[in-house]
């Protein structure tokens, strides 16, 4: 077995080191934190007032990442289908040419941007009423928890789209062919040739996604502002407000947990197929 060069080890010592000082060091912290109580001592004080204050953001964290991520993969699906199966060309030209935009947006411009779009008197509302579709008294502001949902979807489909149409080009056309001369349309075709192929590229793309969407504070503080609210909203809260690292950092276990989850699913599958190959 090779051993590792000591010049080897010193081009990788800045990268190791900083890890180690950017992320290791400020986890380790963290999880002390939110398992020490106010005298010093291990406690899970931190972890009954978060509950206590924000039991039903914690769910609601959940619902809007969930359904997100379910909505991400749909609407990813059907764009990579009919980039991969479409036999209209001016249809794959359009949409391959426009997909990929938001990919370029930060979250904090596309949170900016749906506050304009979706607005009570925003862009879709006015629009509907100059096209005659609704009535001016009609127009409702969707600045809420659908508002998140439209944004993550709207940042995050163009990534797993990438991912997915990537898979999806590479894969056996013999198949596809097949199953279309054998009459199956093209949804069928979709269904049950394409997706099974490029499962494993769809559930990477989900559980990043799901992890992004997770993280991010802009979005959930700028488009909604109100009560319920994301997690990483109330860590904010906690910290700006009143220097309450040790909740903040329960919450952040809290999302550790969420996220370590997934992660685990995902592996638990990635295993299961080796097993079974």
């Amino acid at each position: 077995m090779a051993r590792p060069s000591l010049f080897g080890l010193l081009l990788i010592a800045p990268a190791l080191a900083m890890i180690g000082v950017l992320f290791l060091y400020p986890l380790g912290f963290s999880l002390a934190s939110a398992f020490t109580g106010p005298d010093g001592a291990p406690s899970l004080e931190s972890f009954r007032k978060a509950y206590e204050l924000y039991s039903t953001d914690i769910l609601f964290t959940l619902f809007i990442v969930i359904v997100s991520t379910a909505l991400t993969g749909l609407f990813s699906i059907a764009i990579a289908g009919i980039l991969t199966l479409s036999e209209t060309p001016w249809l794959v030209a359009v949409l391959r040419s426009l997909y990929r935009w938001p990919l370029f947006i930060p979250f904090i411009v596309a949170a900016q941007c749906m506050r304009t779009f979706l607005a009570k008197n925003g862009l879709m509302n006015n629009t509907f009423v100059a096209l005659g579709l609704m009535e001016p008294i009609q127009a409702t502001s969707l600045l809420d928890w659908r508002g998140i949902i439209v944004t993550f979807v709207w940042k995050q489909v163009p990534f797993v789209t990438l991912m997915l149409a990537g898979a999806m080009a590479s894969i056996d056309r013999a198949t596809v062919e097949a199953g279309r001369n054998l009459g199956a349309s093209r949804l069928r075709v979709l269904i049950e040739l394409v997706l099974p192929q490029v499962a494993q590229t769809l559930l990477v793309g989900l559980v990043l996604s799901f992890v992004t969407m997770l993280s991010v504070l802009s979005v959930p503080m700028m488009v909604a502002g109100s009560q319920p609210t994301m997690l990483t909203v109330d860590m904010a809260f906690r910290i700006n407000s009143y220097g309450d690292y040790a909740t903040a950092n329960a919450l952040g276990v809290i999302s550790y947990v969420i996220a370590g989850t997934v992660a685990w699913i995902y592996l638990r599958h990635n295993v299961k197929r080796e097993v079974q190959a």
